[in-house]
């Protein structure tokens, strides 16, 4: 079966960047649709960046808390993808989750149940 797991959490300051990993491993899966949620304490999971493919060309798709911050990405014939975090703020502090789903799409989903995969998640926290 199929497994997503995160890599790349970590504490950082204020600030500062992180990049997280999503690495598949696994059964033979056809995927073409990443994208990754995060759930603070006491707070739904939501939405933050999800990345969708058609042949060569990439479709992308952010929070409006995120954009112009945190950049999705993925390497091209690999089963990885990236999210690159930049200048964190404390809000961001939460657990992120890599998803992935296999959807052909020009505009990549921003609901949870629109991904069938899920990593187990790992810890972001933005001290102040």
């Amino acid at each position: 079966q199929l497994q997503l797991e995160e890599s790349g959490g970590g504490l950082v300051q204020t600030g500062g960047s992180l990049r997280l990993s999503c690495a598949a491993s696994g059964r033979t899966y056809y995927t073409n649709i990443w994208g990754w949620f995060r759930q603070a304490p006491e707070k739904e999971r939501e939405f933050v960046a999800a990345i969708s493919w058609i042949g060569k060309t990439d479709y992308t798709r952010y929070a409006e808390s995120v954009k112009g911050r945190f950049t999705i990405s993925r390497v091209n014939g690999e089963n990885m993808s990236y999210l690159q975090m930049d200048n964190l703020k404390p809000e961001d502090t939460a657990v992120y989750y890599c998803a992935a789903s296999s959807r052909a799409t020009t505009l990549p989903p921003n609901v949870a149940a629109d991904f069938g995969l899920w990593g187990q998640g790992t810890q972001v926290t933005v001290s102040s």
